[in-house]
């Protein structure tokens, strides 16, 4: 996938006014127009003028945009970063004035798979009772968070125009509880935390989106922990008991003989704890020792002549 350098296509700076992205969006807009241009590639272009306004004159997509770096050039191949747009506060409002299948795979990956999508609430304006707006985020927190609750502080950027059009970046620090047993994509409300109101109405909710930090040996599925456990052939071929780390603390596990690479075995409710708990999969991951000595070269010399064992058989080879 290629990367679109939004600052380029629009021919503005990077610290351009909302005013000057305007102004050159109109110009491109009428220079590329497929009804009057004579371009040969008018409708392309137009298009990427299209895309690129779509996400520049939004302060909270230019803000999660601007966070890729400047560092990536137009055609690059590109994929997005896991959580990208983790800690960007959004009110939640779709791209107006664009149909999103005139856009890229690019703008897909970016803003096509929940950026915005999770519009509630908004405004209703009756007399002088408009609710503000509700606000959105995806934080980032630990596995172990989910298993024991905790209280943290969490930072967000929230993007804004300064008097003269240009971007600025405010952060808000709140300190949030998370419950014993969230999993992932879970929202939490935090109400009142949204928009103010424009008049006597309620402000709106601030809804979180939770998902876990990269752990260094577990991952997540909805409420399912799995651990790759290293196994000698040994263990796995004659059974044994080993002890074996969970989010929980250590147990014992029992390994069947005969156990093969990439078995699973299970944990029952040692999971994420829930109303019905997850489980915890250990996948049986077989490790062979190295044959840097003269002592296991023999040793591995001695398994060849005796065991005579032959793992392509069923290949016919």
């Amino acid at each position: 996938m290629d990367f679109k350098n939004y600052y380029q296509i629009l021919d503005v700076a990077r610290d351009a006014t909302l005013e000057e992205i305007k102004r050159s969006y109109k110009k491109l807009a009428r220079k590329y127009h497929p009804d009057v241009s004579k371009e040969a590639d008018a409708e392309i272009r137009f298009k990427e003028v299209g895309e690129a306004y779509a996400v520049l004159k939004e302060p909270d997509k230019r803000a999660a945009y601007d966070q890729l770096g400047n560092d990536w050039q137009s055609g690059q191949d590109f994929n997005p970063p896991p959580d990208w747009d983790a800690g960007f506060e959004f009110t939640g409002e779709r791209t107006a004035g664009a149909s999103q299948a005139d856009f890229s795979d690019f703008f897909e990956s970016l803003f096509g798979q929940g950026f915005g999508s999770q519009h509630s609430g908004g405004q209703y304006r009756t007399a002088n009772k408009a609710r503000g707006e509700d606000h959105h985020a995806k934080v980032l927190i630990d596995l172990e968070d989910a298993y024991k609750g905790a209280t943290r502080s969490i930072v967000l950027h929230s993007p804004a125009l300064d008097k003269q059009g240009r971007m600025v970046n405010k952060q808000r620090t709140l300190n949030v509880k998370i419950p014993k047993g969230v999993k992932q994509g879970q929202r939490i409300r935090l109400c009142g935390q949204g928009t103010p109101s424009f008049g006597v109405g309620p402000a709106g909710d601030l809804y979180l989106e939770l998902a876990f930090n990269t752990h260094a040996i577990y991952r997540v599925e909805q409420h399912d922990v799995y651990l790759d456990l290293p196994v000698t052939p040994w263990e796995a071929a004659l059974g044994a008991t080993i002890k074996v780390p969970t989010p929980g603390g250590p147990v014992d596990l029992k390994i069947a003989p005969s156990t093969k690479n990439g078995q699973k075995l299970r944990l029952k409710a040692r999971g994420i704890p829930a109303k019905t708990p997850g489980d915890l999969y250990v996948v049986a991951q077989i490790v062979l020792p190295p044959a840097d000595t003269d002592a296991a070269k023999a040793i591995y010399i001695k398994m060849q002549e005796e065991l005579a064992f032959n793992p392509r058989s069923q290949l016919g080879v």
